[in-house]
């Protein structure tokens, strides 16, 4: 199975608003996420959470900003990094309860320092996938090393996560900033 073909039907819900690379990045998402769930051997419970998450992160990525900040009611944070709060608001909406899932699509831009392993599976995912063209090699490496130490691919991926963000001239929240903190 490759890391980027998922074997499970990636079916979106009613409600996402994405395009055809967006829609592929999700698959890459789920497809790298469920190796390494079959990988860690993880409970079939656990497993599904992080599939949830890794199809609803980027559900509505490609909405509009208008109905993005009507989702989440958020007025002042930029509309780059409200897709993921209004996913989690309208999959609750949709009947979505585990908090775990919920908080891995609010947060897996910014990352949150209470994150289950579901989160930082999403967060690694989102950032690994191999799809994505910049720093192949370093992310390729965190990527294999998942399954044997999740904690220490985590912690790195936060930092290179940090070090791009910055290089590319961008914001650090709060939320991210807290994350690297209880990490490090």
């Amino acid at each position: 199975m490759s890391a980027a073909t998922p074997t499970v039907p990636v079916v979106l819900p009613s409600w996402a608003q994405v395009g055809k690379r967006r829609r592929e990045h999700i698959e890459r998402v789920v497809g790298l996420l469920e190796r390494w769930a079959v990988q860690m051997e993880l409970p079939d419970d656990e497993a599904s959470r992080w599939l949830a998450a890794g199809l609803l992160h980027d559900a509505l990525r490609d909405a509009p900003e208008p109905m993005l900040r009507a989702l989440t009611g958020e007025r002042s944070l930029p509309a780059e990094i409200l897709h993921g709060p209004a996913a989690a608001v309208r999959a609750e909406q949709d009947g979505e309860r585990r908090p775990d899932v919920l908080d891995a699509v609010r947060f897996h831009t910014i990352g949150s320092p209470s994150w289950a392993r579901t989160g930082k599976a999403l967060y690694l995912a989102d950032f690994l996938e191999p799809g994505r063209k910049f720093l192949k090699a370093k992310r390729a490496a965190i990527a294999r090393h998942v399954p044997d130490d999740l904690e220490a691919a985590f912690r790195e991926c936060v930092r290179l996560r940090i070090e791009w963000s910055l290089s590319q001239g961008g914001e650090l929240f709060p939320e991210t900033v807290a994350l690297w903190n209880a990490v490090r």
